[in-house]
């Protein structure tokens, strides 16, 4: 680790080593410029206080290379992957399966108005069809009353 004070966002050791081992790894190329675990620990401050990507401290990395970085790990799907591996874990040291066998899923329908959404914000010219007031709308009839 660096040798700046901590923020309370940086990851902890036992973190660290849960982490590590699901990033990629680098095989060629350039030699990185700043350590893994600062890059994180910046995209961890960012998103724990909101703040912009230009306004990270100067302690951490510049904010184009954790901008690059998290773009590269975002394109690449490594979030999804890391997000997937740390849920798996967290499962099975709950003593349950590492994939859920169900799921639930739950939507809620929210009634707006009685006529519903275009027809009831649309302002009428003394007609009651959409598609006088809409002269874009293709009006659509069903034979069937």
């Amino acid at each position: 680790m660096s040798d700046r004070k901590a923020y309370p966002s940086d990851l902890s050791d036992g973190a660290w080593a849960r982490l590590e081992p699901l990033l990629p790894v680098q095989k060629t190329g350039r030699p990185r410029l700043y350590p893994q675990r600062e890059m994180l620990n910046a995209i961890f401050y960012l998103l724990r206080t909101g703040c912009s990507w230009r306004s990270l401290p100067h302690d951490l990395p510049p904010w184009e290379a954790v901008y690059a970085y998290f773009r590269k790990l975002s394109a690449s799907g490594v979030w999804v992957q890391i997000n997937d591996r740390l849920r798996e874990q967290a499962r099975v040291k709950e003593g349950r399966e590492a994939d859920p066998s169900t799921i639930i899923v739950d939507s809620q329908s929210v009634k707006t108005t009685e006529k519903g959404g275009l027809v009831a914000t649309t302002a009428t010219n003394g007609s009651k069809d959409a598609s006088a007031r809409l002269p874009w709308t293709v009006a659509v009839r069903s034979s069937v009353p």
